[in-house]
């Protein structure tokens, strides 16, 4: 294939053809010396195809927020010790249950890696091409008093948080939430209701969610909202935290 000249590396550039100019100007002639046309094409279209998926895949994670950007769920530390079904996490990774709008509720101890596992949930989401999004309850019940003060700010909060297909909640109920975030949250799992996947990162069992949602009818929504369709999955009381330390 001979060199492109400047003009049609132009043209491809101009038609958002980079990743393919790139693999063009890339490919050694030593290797596909006395290939077709069509086999030397095939090739440089799968390596610009990789490219482009590798930064779609790339720019999901940058876009998710996650707290922990080097989590993997192929990279877990004391599996057994804590209690983690190998089986369940290697299901979680498929990521299947997001196709069927599944909940899933990682609840233990302070420090037994919810976030961790939460973070590595929604970067495989990102690498399935799945658009995820990490966020704080903290800082949903702060970005829920700024948007009061604009137009159509809780609206358009909703919006935003209802349309990713995967969403992690972490601190879930760290602080019991007022009536303002409670109207939110039961509007915001309404809307996410067989059309996304949450994941809640929680130090709270079950049993305890009804009463620190307000134990009114908005806890009895809330929660009817969540745990008909969830995986429920017990971090355990091993302290992550102080293991990571110790293997420093």
């Amino acid at each position: 294939m001979t060199a492109i000249d400047i003009e049609t590396k132009r043209k491809l550039r101009e038609m958002g053809a980079t990743a393919l100019l790139d693999a063009v100007e890339a490919q050694d002639e030593g290797h596909v010396l006395g290939m077709s046309f069509e086999d030397r094409l095939q090739i440089l279209v799968d390596e610009a195809h990789s490219t482009f998926n590798h930064a779609k895949v790339e720019g999901l994670i940058r876009r998710a927020g996650l707290r922990y950007t080097g989590a993997d769920l192929r990279r877990l530390d004391l599996v057994d010790e804590r209690g983690l079904d190998r089986n369940v996490i290697a299901q979680l990774a498929t990521c299947s249950f997001v196709d069927r709008q599944q909940n899933v509720v990682f609840q233990g101890f302070t420090g037994s890696g919810k976030s961790y596992l939460g973070c590595a949930l929604a970067k495989q989401a990102c690498q399935h091409r799945i658009r995820a999004h990490y966020i704080r309850m903290p800082d949903l019940e702060e970005a829920l008093v700024l948007a009061k003060d604009k137009p159509q700010g809780q609206t358009k909060l909703l919006r935003k948080y209802a349309a990713f297909s995967l969403l992690v909640i972490d601190e879930w109920l760290l602080d019991q939430p007022d009536e303002a975030m409670r109207s939110m949250l039961l509007e915001l799992l309404e809307r996410r209701y067989d059309e996304g996947s949450t994941v809640f990162c929680t130090q709270y069992a079950k049993k305890d969610w009804h009463q620190r949602l307000g134990s009114g009818v908005h806890a009895d929504a809330i929660m009817d909202r969540i745990v008909h369709n969830t995986i429920w999955i017990d971090t355990g009381s091993q302290n992550m935290r102080e293991h990571a330390a110790m293997t420093q």
